[in-house]
Parts: C-alpha cells; structure tokens; sequence
C-alpha cells in the first residue's frame, strides 16, 4: 500500500506552498530568538533584527550560488534563470548566513558562538518545516521503491516523479530533524565552550545528508556523489576535530554557578 499526493503545490496565483513553508520556517526562526530574549538570554532585539537583516540575505545568495554551482550546464544554457525564485539548497542558506552572521559579529558586540547555539535548535526546526513544503512541492523526492510507505505524487504542478513509489525523503528529514531538535534541546547548555551545540547541530545533520542522498537521484557532483554529500563531509572534517579537541561537558550546576559567579563581579 503506497501513498498517493494529489496536493497542488502552488497556493494561489503564482505562489506556491513551498515558498509559504520557507517563509514560515524564517519567522519561526526569528520568533525563536525574540522568545530567548524574554526568557533572559544576552541579546537585544536590535542585534537579532540585524541577524535577521544580513542572515536572511546571505542565505538567499548562498543557496543560490551552491543550486547553480551544482547545475552549472543546466544554468549556462538557461542564464536568466539564475535570478529566480526557486533552485535553494538547505546548506547554502544555513551556511551562508552562518557566514553573513559572523562577518557582521565581528563588526558588532555579541558573541557569535553564543548566538548560534541560541539559534541552533530554531534552525533545525526551521528545515523540519521548511520539508514540509518540499513535500507538496515534490521538490527534494527520492529514488523509486517498493516499500509499503512509498509515496506516488499525481498533481501535474509538482516536481517530483509522476505515477512511480518514491521514497518519501522529504518525511524523513521532517522526522529526523524533529529529533535532532529534541536532542539540541536537551544538550542545551552542557557543553562548552560557546559554539558547541552549532557544531553537534551542523555534524547530527551532516551526518544526515551523507547518508539519505543516496536515496534521492541526482547528479553526480564529485567522486560519485551528490554536491550536498560532498559539502556534508567537508563540514563533518571540520566539526567532528573541534568538538572532540575543544567541546567538554558541562553540569548544569556547574554552569548556574558560574553564571552567577560572574554576575556578582
């Protein structure tokens, strides 16, 4: 027994459910930091308007590049799609605007590492919803399958694989980063130093991509792999060194006493 999606994923007009979604996931994120600010984190709205105000940018341009950079023929014969709305990849926007975020961090008086670890459960939370509407869209769809939870997309506007059983890896994202973002929740503020919980964030979903891209189809970027697999690896090079040789555990007790320690200086 597969499942069927006859969902149209355009909306109205133009618009379609998966640029909703994705405007949902950035309010979501947005919202997320304004919340932290009221229950007491060291931030100011005005630094996360900023955040948001380079960050949301950022993203935009380096999903962009990495979808073009990835379908390089396909863009060189058809140039003036380039500027269009659709074609962003998930680790272009978090990696780009992680990047727009720390350039301007330098220029400004918040600490980065502490910011992203704020932001950190609100990004993954973020994808979850934005998978959403990779999953009406039929965007982001997988390789055919005979499994009983196949999924067979039949609306003419979207994406994927008409009339075929494909892997649903658009729920299994949603399912996978729901759970990280249970994990992230819980390691919240037991480890150190600031950064720590960006890094388990970007490895736990990393270590994703590496693994679930091999039921998507595609074509291959480098040595047989998907352009998202090879990124994921080079980040999983990065994060796995620093959080095994700079990331230790931190008891919550230890921590409240430091906090306050350093309240009372």
């Amino acid at each position: 027994m597969v499942i069927t999606i006859g969902i149209d994923p355009v909306a109205f007009l133009n618009i379609r459910w998966y640029g909703i979604m994705i405007a949902l996931a950035i309010l979501v994120i947005v919202l997320w930091l304004l919340w932290q600010v009221r229950r007491g984190a060291k931030l100011s709205n005005n630094t996360i308007l900023m955040a948001a105000l380079v960050g949301i940018p950022s993203g935009i341009v380096a999903s962009k590049l990495l979808h073009v950079i990835d379908l390089w023929d396909y863009y060189m014969q058809n140039p003036g799609l380039i500027l269009s709305a659709g074609g962003l990849t998930a680790y272009g926007a978090v990696l780009g605007a992680a990047l727009g975020i720390w350039i301007y961090s330098r220029f400004s008086d918040f600490k980065f590492g502490y910011f992203a670890d704020l932001v950190a459960p609100a990004i993954i939370l973020a994808q979850a919803i934005g998978r959403v509407g990779c999953t009406i869209n039929g965007c982001c769809y997988g390789i055919a399958t005979s499994l009983p939870w196949g999924v067979i997309y039949t609306h003419p506007n979207c994406l994927a694989t008409k009339g075929v059983a494909i892997h649903p890896t658009q729920i299994y994202e949603i399912l996978y980063n729901l759970l990280v973002f249970a994990v992230l929740i819980i390691l919240r503020g037991r480890f150190k130093p600031e950064g720590s919980l960006f890094l388990i964030y970007l490895s736990l979903y990393s270590l994703w991509r590496v693994g679930t891209d091999f039921l998507r189809p595609g074509t291959p970027f480098l040595f047989g792999l998907h352009q998202a697999q090879i990124i994921a690896i080079i980040v999983l090079l990065i994060t796995i060194p620093l959080l095994a040789y700079r990331t230790r555990w931190v008891k919550v007790e230890e921590e409240s006493e430091n906090e306050e320690t350093n309240g009372r200086r």
